[in-house]
């Protein structure tokens, strides 16, 4: 007989072995401050140590078990070799989150994130020739045009690469024909709400700016330097990770700012 209370033998909560590979690696208080970290940008394993205030080999252990569970990657420093930087891999968080919730229930399903507006936002790389204005024009586009982005680099070449050009109008059909490279000088005093380094070296350099500026770091290497492999590869490559990147993005943007500048 069935009382209140009882829980029916068809909704008995499953065995541990059906918990979700997402809930059993997130679940763990230290892996699930790394993952909070990790969500706001690319760190080393010395700066997750600081800002969790754990001894280095458990940060280290937490860290090989996301990596091994998909979640997490790595990729050396462009600027020191001997450091890796650590990387959330957000389409596989959200991809294990879609699942996990859906096999709860459907209409835990994610939702469409609104269209953010009125945020300012600067992405800086060495040369700003080829990642940065990739990632200025693909948040402009994802954006229609409701955000002030800017891009600069701390030694701007002359001109933007030319791939770079070729593959955003090929892959995306977006026109860069128009930009020039700016250096971080030009745009020094002005307020930004968010700043994003895409190179390891240029993160060394970049300036300060207002203390209420949000600032993130993407390790992207530079696809003009790639070996072994076609250079439209190479950037079509870079273009595709940092798309990604502004994808995941928008969520950010859209809850921290639904119009207008900040005072």
């Amino acid at each position: 007989m069935y009382r209140v209370g009882m829980v029916p033998s068809s909704q008995v909560v499953p065995s541990s072995e059906a918990v979700p590979v997402f809930v059993r690696l997130a679940a763990h208080p230290v892996r699930w401050r790394l993952l909070g970290e990790l969500a706001a940008g690319d760190h080393r394993v010395r700066e997750l140590t600081e800002r969790l205030g754990q001894p280095q080999n458990l940060v280290s252990y937490h860290l090989r078990l996301l990596r091994d569970g998909g979640l997490v990657t790595t990729r050396r420093s462009s600027f020191d070799a001997r450091d890796s930087y650590y990387h959330l891999d957000l389409d596989q968080c959200a991809g294990a989150l879609s699942t996990t919730a859906s096999s709860l229930h459907p209409a835990l399903r994610p939702s469409t994130p609104a269209v953010p507006s009125g945020a300012r936002v600067l992405f800086a790389c060495t040369g700003n020739s080829a990642r940065s204005p990739m990632a200025e024009a693909l948040l402009r586009h994802r954006t229609d045009g409701r955000l002030d982005v800017t891009s600069a680099g701390s030694h701007p070449k002359p001109e933007l690469h030319p791939t770079a050009i070729l593959v955003l109008r090929k892959e995306f059909g977006l026109d860069l024909a128009g930009m020039r490279p700016r250096h971080l000088d030009s745009v020094a005093g002005r307020r930004f709400d968010y700043v994003i380094t895409l190179c390891d070296k240029v993160r060394e350099v970049c300036p300060e700016f207002d203390d209420a500026t949000v600032r993130s770091h993407w390790s992207i290497p530079d696809p003009a330097t790639a070996s072994g492999s076609d250079d439209y590869e190479a950037f079509a490559r870079i273009a595709v990770e940092i798309d990604t990147r502004v994808r995941h993005l928008l969520p950010v943007l859209a809850a921290n700012h639904s119009g207008g500048h900040r005072d």
